[in-house]
């Protein structure tokens, strides 16, 4: 996609996980964090026919815990990644899709507990680049929340 051809996003925006099963789930698009992050728990490390993969389950909702999507996939990659407060974590990388104003692109996510954060979904410019231009001023620009959450598997926080 080339510099014209550019699209303008609100600082907020409904986005898909197509790869993860999640239609729709509220994104701080952020230019000043260079990675994306999804809020992860019960995270578990394993490997299947020597991959190494992690389960783990979101809540695609904000402040929702009653909907728990179940997520099981390849690790792309351990990485340092800076929190918030500076301090510096290992995390778990996986690759997905995702899907925002009618186009979809593949996305890499840390894994990490953002359960005090006020998005469940940060997109860090390293997604954005090439694709996206971010207005401060508006929100929703490119989308609004779909009503229907289609997921891959749920279950309730505190069950197995």
């Amino acid at each position: 996609m080339g510099e014209n051809s550019r699209r303008i996003a609100g600082w907020r925006e409904w986005v898909g996980l197509t790869g993860l099963g999640v239609e729709s789930i509220k994104a701080k698009l952020d230019t000043g964090a260079r990675t994306s992050a999804i809020h992860a728990f019960d995270v578990e490390s394993y490997k299947r026919d020597g991959e190494r993969r992690v389960r783990f389950f979101i809540h695609p909702l904000q402040k929702d815990e009653r909907l728990a999507v179940a997520c099981d996939e390849a690790v792309a990659d351990i990485r340092t990644v800076s929190n918030p407060g500076g301090r510096r974590e290992k995390r778990y990388i996986i690759r997905t899709e995702l899907s925002l104003g009618g186009e979809i692109w593949p996305i890499e996510l840390s894994l990490t507990d953002r359960d005090e954060m006020g998005f469940r979904l940060l997109v860090g410019r390293t997604a954005m680049q090439g694709r996206l231009l971010i207005d401060p001023d508006h929100s929703f620009l490119l989308g609004k929340e779909k009503r229907s959450r289609k997921v891959k598997k749920t279950k309730s926080r505190g069950t197995k």
